[in-house]
């Protein structure tokens, strides 16, 4: 492959009179040719979809004509004699006893998964201990400790970060803050934590796994000391799978949360607005304060039902991605986080997992909250309305064309 000349996008003239030949002919398209022909038919493709878009009828019978094609036969199987049929009937048999083997398969790694959890359990009550403070490291565990922290410092450009500690500072009991910087270095769930979040998942004692016995699942468990913002000492997310009569693999099914119960005034879940109203006969002021949904990291714990198959409203949708997005965090939790939490606590973890925050799109963030989103847009909508009422003929005149209020 080393050997085959790169594609000349300038038209050399001498090059004109060569036939093509698997040695001349590029198996991708040249950059520019590429993007004048993408440039032609997004074109091409923008018309019938504004023509489509104009005539509604036009539109459902194309919807229509595509969705019949789907999983449309092309009618070679139909037309085979009957003994090769019965010979492709006995394949499709063969097929189901490998998909009966497989889902055995996937049910022993479950098996496994559980098996291995128990075997790691003793690992995570000592990190628990140590993170805490009520138990100190062995002389033993700190000499392997710093054999790593050396082989470490030596492949890298980075320096260990570790300061002398004054004598007269009092020293710090267990990792200050280790889940919440866990957490906090992970991409995605870096988007959720905002800055209110903070305060309670600094109360944040230990992230467990433990996998269901009555069926295929497994629970998430975030274990909290004594805190300001709620009364539950753990809060958890429950996963069920269902194993696939196709495949034979465990797949996401359903999900249950928690209720979170929230003390007065640290409820994270929700923040007041505080607006005046100018009553339009009287004349007179009011000030009005409102409870809307806040985003929060805790609407993880949440309970989002799944629409009916047959729902296929925009409502509905995003209710699918933010179902799906949910379960892609639990699994980001379940595999990477409750396994190396130390490694997302140095953030070393970005580095082998090559991630960073150019990985992902900004709309992250967005779909997840959607619901929440929407909900405040018709609020601004309102609100709009009610500043109408305060401001004067005068400030109307000026306020245009309208702002929308970042929350």
């Amino acid at each position: 492959m080393s050997g085959n000349k790169g594609v000349n996008i300038k038209g050399d003239s001498e090059k004109a009179t060569e036939a093509p030949t698997p040695q001349n002919t590029p198996v991708f398209t040249a950059p520019i040719a590429a993007a004048a022909a993408a440039a032609a038919g997004a074109g091409v493709e923008e018309d019938a979809l504004r023509t489509a878009a104009q005539n509604p009828a036009l539109l459902n019978m194309l919807q229509g004509r595509l969705g019949s094609l789907i999983g449309a036969s092309s009618g070679y199987v139909e037309s085979l004699p009957k003994v090769v049929r019965e010979r492709v009937d006995v394949l499709k048999y063969l097929q189901q006893q490998h998909t009966d083997i497989d889902q055995q398969l996937h049910l022993e790694i479950y098996a496994l998964e559980k098996k291995y959890n128990q075997l790691y359990a003793p690992l995570y009550e000592r990190r628990t201990a140590i993170v805490q403070g009520t138990e100190e490291p062995t002389d033993v565990e700190k000499e392997e400790g710093a054999k790593i922290a050396a082989a470490e410092e030596e492949s890298s450009d980075k320096p260990s970060g570790i300061k002398v500690e004054d004598e007269d500072e009092e020293p710090a009991k267990g990792i200050p803050e280790f889940w919440l910087t866990a957490l906090r270095n992970h991409p995605q769930l870096g988007e959720l934590i905002t800055e209110r979040d903070e305060g309670a998942i600094k109360h944040l004692r230990d992230l467990r796994l433990t996998y269901l016995e009555d069926k295929p699942g497994f629970k998430l468990e975030f274990v909290f000391e004594e805190n300001e913002f709620f009364t539950n000492s753990v809060l958890t997310k429950t996963y069920f799978y269902e194993q696939s009569e196709v495949t034979g693999e465990l797949e996401f099914g359903s999900a249950q949360g928690t209720e979170i119960v929230w003390k007065p005034e640290n409820d994270l879940s929700v923040t007041v607005e505080t607006k005046k109203q100018r009553h339009k006969t009287t004349n007179r002021t009011r000030v009005v304060k409102k409870t809307v949904p806040a985003e929060t990291f805790f609407s993880f714990f949440s309970t989002v039902e799944e629409p009916e198959s047959d729902d296929d409203s925009e409502e509905a949708d995003e209710t699918r991605d933010r179902i799906e997005l949910d379960y892609e965090l639990a699994e980001e939790i379940k595999e990477k986080i409750i396994p190396n939490a130390v490694d997302w606590f140095t953030g070393k973890a970005l580095e082998y997992e090559g991630l960073g925050e150019e990985d992902y799109e900004d709309e992250f963030m967005d779909d997840y909250y959607d619901d929440e989103d929407d909900d405040d847009e018709d609020d601004d909508e309102d609100d709009d309305d009610d500043e109408d009422d305060v401001l004067p003929r005068s400030a109307k005149d000026a306020a245009e064309p309208p702002q929308c209020k970042n929350q």
